[in-house]
């Protein structure tokens, strides 16, 4: 065997089932951004629908606490009473503004206008559209700083339309990315070592997706969530109709109290 073509012969299979990984690993890794983007817009709408149905439950119940301890002291002047009237009164505070609720969710797509109640939960068509346009204007597709700074704006318009569940407005950023968006093509003159870098660049991405994917399920949008993924409006109805209850418990003890 002629050595000086010992390379070329080893590399060929080398580098086809290189392409065939990282084309394996691009296709999975587009699932997973649609999967994070998509959980990211049902705990962005389930914290709005959940602060306005169950917000002022919650500060009515939290009322009628401080309310109780304080009659409970005011009647026997234990200094135990008066310090859990203290603890009750001090812990009564306004659920916080929307605004204030949405800064746990700062990284992910704008939040829901406020005449928006309903939850937005994208349509397959939306999906299949922000999937395309994630395959072909990912930042990660380029080596570029500014190419990747431009790819970065688009994208960010693409997770905006993607969390409002607007198809229209994806239909229209594919026609503007097909219209002029690709950019220069990427040039690659050392085909295997790309291929190795862009295996890596990949598999750190999906390590990330998957830790956002953690991170936003353990937060406390995230718990709610996981105790009826498919039902979750109902949940937000059973624990409404658990509080008014509560509520109902607490306003007669307090009657009997002042009575």
């Amino acid at each position: 065997m002629d050595e000086g073509n010992a390379p070329a012969i080893w590399s060929d299979p080398q580098v086809a089932a290189l392409e065939a990984q990282v084309t394996t690993v691009e296709a999975e890794l587009l699932d997973a951004e649609v999967d994070v983007a998509t959980l990211r817009v049902e705990l962005d709408n389930l914290a709005i629908v959940h602060h306005r149905r169950l917000g002022p439950l919650y500060e009515r119940l939290d009322e009628l606490d401080a309310l109780v301890a304080e009659a409970v002291a005011a009647r026997s002047g234990s200094a135990d009473d008066i310090r859990r009237a203290l603890e009750a009164r001090a812990a009564v505070a306004p659920m916080p503004d929307l605004d204030e609720l949405m800064d746990a969710f700062s990284d992910g797509p704008a939040p829901v206008p406020e005449a928006e109640v309903r939850r937005v939960k994208p349509t397959d068509e939306a999906r299949r559209l922000f999937r395309e346009l994630a395959r072909r204007a990912h930042p990660d597709l380029a080596q570029d700083a500014a190419e990747k700074e431009r790819r970065g704006d688009f994208i960010a318009r693409v997770n905006v339309a993607y969390a409002a569940g607007d198809v229209a407005a994806l239909m229209a950023l594919d026609e503007e990315w097909s219209a002029g968006g690709a950019g220069a093509a990427m040039e690659a003159p050392d085909r295997l070592e790309w291929l190795r870098t862009r295996l890596a660049l990949l598999t750190a991405r999906q390590r990330q997706l998957e830790d956002e994917r953690h991170a936003l399920m353990a937060g406390p949008m995230g718990q709610l969530l996981a105790l009826a993924p498919d039902d979750p409006d109902g949940l937000l109805e059973h624990l409404a109709e658990q509080l008014l209850s509560r509520i109902e418990e607490r306003e007669n003890e307090l009657a009997g109290l002042l009575a």
